[in-house]
């Protein structure tokens, strides 16, 4: 994937945060969630009375708001390098480590490191090590370029 990092806009970008910010906050409070996609999205596979609702609103906002953020801005032009396969794997692997990890980077990234969770930290630091370590072996190491 490539993002066109020369028009990067740091406002924007800030803005993003912020939303992330006061979703993760709202969600907390309404709730009393974690606002991990993962753990959001997983709990759907396993539906418990009551707890639908919020989940489904949650997960329908990420889809949304890529739409709703293209009606006032130019969306960022990307171009995925990728096959099907490397996707899929790669998605695979990342549902795995979210198992493993017991969470994602929004619920240990975000969440907990602003609750200074010793546990989201370490969690995180092992997200990316192993993410620059993939794609360095990828890149580097099996030579397959633009592809990881």
């Amino acid at each position: 994937m490539t993002l066109d990092t020369l028009h990067f806009t740091p406002w924007t970008a800030l803005a993003g945060g912020v939303l992330i910010g006061v979703a993760a906050v709202w969600l907390m409070l309404a709730t009393g969630r974690i606002a991990g996609i993962s753990g959001i999205a997983g709990g759907l596979l396993r539906p418990r009375a009551g707890d639908v609702g919020w989940r489904v609103a949650f997960v329908v906002g990420l889809m949304v708001a890529p739409w709703a953020y293209r009606t006032v801005a130019v969306a960022p032009a990307a171009q995925i390098d990728a096959s099907a396969a490397m996707l899929i794997t790669a998605g695979v692997l990342v549902g795995f480590g979210t198992r493993l990890g017991s969470g994602c980077t929004s619920g240990h990234g975000v969440c907990g490191l602003s609750r200074l969770s010793w546990r989201s930290l370490v969690a995180t630091l092992c997200f990316m090590a192993m993410g620059f370590l993939t794609v360095f072996v990828v890149r580097h190491v099996l030579d397959l370029g633009g592809v990881a």
